[in-house]
């Protein structure tokens, strides 16, 4: 990764990014391409957190999720988020060609252990979105499903690679914490940013007292191997369940994730992955092993827009659910044209403010 100095002066800009992450890397990339001033701020180093620990699948397959947004919001929002994730995962394709970041076509095959129909019916909204998708009972994994979904030209990448390109160019500031906004004034230890506007990319938001965010996020908790010699799929695989197994190659490496929970909560966690090796991978050898924590929503959907309601020049990017890679580069187009005025056919969809009117609500505060 490029390296960058701290902040010692008070500067301004007219948008400052808090949160060197891919989110908040590509928020500033969009922003400077459209001929913004941008500055980016981070914590610590950039890219040091969850960004350097996902498995990197780039897709708008996120799980069994259209039968689930249509259900809940109607087929029109299921369309629309389709188009969103595809315009990501399109625009994402268009970047990683310009550099070396290990950028491999695949399939995505999301599976189902438990039910032959909910597989079904995703495929069957699929095809009313206009997204052809192939529906099976089987699949070339080391045990049996019900159901599952493959759709064709996803991707899968190194982020880390990915990222230091896009960093580069960048206007970023390292090892400097934020201590307080004061309206959208940045104050840190080494100096003050003075902004028009302020996005809070720090995957989960750091404001209390705005947007209801601890009641409307929950954090959970994945693990992933790295085994050497252990069978490659042809292809990205990941079960429905939020505490099953996904499955991709990196090289000559198999990248298996899997034995979440959410966090603070007990779960099956690496001794689950090493035990699911044990039996279906014997010879393989474990090279690594990660974690990493993902940002949760009610409904499902990321928010993104306007940090709360009261918050004016105020914006957030969080709530990706897992699905961070191609859900940033939705972020980073939806906050770069609501910042520059330009009509914006999601933001309503992803706005941050929309209903808490959900069951995980309670489950949260409860927590």
């Amino acid at each position: 990764m490029p390296r960058f100095p701290a902040l010692e002066r008070d500067i301004c800009t007219d948008t400052l990014v808090i949160g060197g992450g891919l989110c908040g890397l590509l928020c500033a990339h969009a922003l400077t391409q459209a001929g913004a001033d941008c500055v980016t701020v981070e914590a610590g180093s950039v890219c040091s957190g969850v960004t350097g620990r996902s498995t990197a699948k780039i897709t708008s397959q996120h799980g069994l999720c259209y039968h689930t947004i249509a259900n809940r919001f109607g087929l029109a929002a299921a369309k629309q988020y389709l188009q969103a994730q595809d315009a990501a995962v399109l625009e994402l394709s268009r970047l990683c060609a310009q550099t070396d970041c290990d950028y491999e076509r695949r399939s995505l095959s999301v599976y189902s252990l438990r039910s032959r129909a909910e597989a079904a019916q995703e495929a069957a909204i699929l095809a009313k979105l206009g997204r052809p998708a192939v529906f099976s009972e089987t699949a070339p994994l080391p045990f049996p499903v019900a159901g599952v979904v493959t759709v064709e030209n996803q991707a899968q990448f190194h982020p880390r690679k990915f990222a230091a390109a896009i960093a580069a160019p960048l206007r970023i500031y390292e090892r400097t914490k934020v201590r307080a906004l004061v309206g959208t004034t940045a104050v840190t230890d080494g100096g003050s940013i003075n902004a028009r506007n302020i996005i809070v990319a720090t995957h989960f938001p750091f404001l209390n007292k705005h947007g209801l965010y601890p009641l409307k996020l929950y954090q959970h908790r994945s693990y992933v191997l790295a085994l050497k010699g252990a069978p490659q799929p042809d292809g990205m695989y990941v079960d429905a369940a939020s505490s099953g197994l996904s499955f991709r190659g990196a090289g000559e490496l198999l990248l298996l994730g899997g034995g979440g929970h959410r966090t603070g909560k007990s779960g099956g966690n690496w001794a689950a992955l090493r035990n699911f090796a044990a039996r279906y991978a014997p010879h393989a050898e474990e090279v690594c092993h990660w974690a990493t924590q993902d940002c949760m929503s009610l409904d499902g959907l990321p928010y993104i827009g306007r940090y709360s309601a009261r918050t004016e020049g105020l914006y957030v990017a969080t709530g990706f659910s897992k699905w961070g890679m191609s859900s940033s580069m939705v972020a980073a187009t939806l906050l770069r044209d609501l910042l520059l005025g330009r009509q914006t056919p999601a933001a309503r969809l992803f706005d941050p403010s929309r209903s808490l009117l959900h069951p995980q609500l309670a489950v949260n505060a409860w927590e």
